[in-house]
């Protein structure tokens, strides 16, 4: 279901703020009708203001602008950023992997894509994405982006919060077992006296 467009209806995205954190170099040749823009400016300020049904038109709006202009990687991001907010994460990853895949180059794809990676525990994956985001950063609140992103990621790394990281909760329990057993046995020595 394809639907056109009027140039009363639709805003550039540019006035959404967005634009601020894409590369400069990117344009935005695709316009969104002013409803979704609207959506967009919300969810970008709070995603938890957005009800179900508004999170699910939204989602329905941007498929629509990605039918009709598939080969521009920064909606494939937006519809990624609403299919998270709408948690769903597996068709958000895959409009995310399409966005890096459509521009390697893309600051915000790389960025975003490395966060639900970060958010789905996938740690070595999303410091290698956000590595690649920090690589493409334009300008310095980019780097800063990429670089909290990074940290973040480090810190969930250090402490084994990653998907497949209980060797490390596992190793903390052992010794507390080992010694609450000799705690035991102690005990039952003492007694046994």
């Amino acid at each position: 279901m394809k639907e056109t467009l009027s140039n009363s209806s639709i805003i550039e995205i540019r006035e959404l703020g967005v634009a601020s954190s894409m590369q400069p170099s990117l344009a935005w040749p695709t316009l969104l009708p002013k409803e979704t823009s609207n959506l967009l400016a919300r969810m970008f300020r709070d995603p938890r203001v957005l009800e179900p049904n508004e999170r699910g038109e939204l989602v329905a709006q941007l498929r629509v602008a990605v039918e009709i202009e598939p080969h521009v990687p920064e909606l494939h991001v937006l519809l990624g950023m609403a299919l998270c907010v709408d948690l769903r994460a597996q068709e958000a990853l895959e409009h995310l992997r399409q966005a890096t895949l459509l521009s390697p180059n893309c600051f915000i794809a790389r960025l975003k894509f490395g966060e639900l990676l970060m958010r789905l525990r996938v740690c070595t994956q999303a410091a290698e994405e956000t590595q690649k985001a920090a690589q493409l950063a334009g300008n310095d609140f980019q780097a800063d982006l990429a670089r909290k992103q990074a940290a973040v990621i480090r810190t969930m790394l250090r402490e084994g919060i990653e998907r497949g990281g209980y060797s490390s909760l596992l190793s903390r329990l052992i010794p507390f077992r080992r010694r609450s057993d000799k705690l035991e046995a102690a005990q039952a020595l003492a007694e046994s006296r």
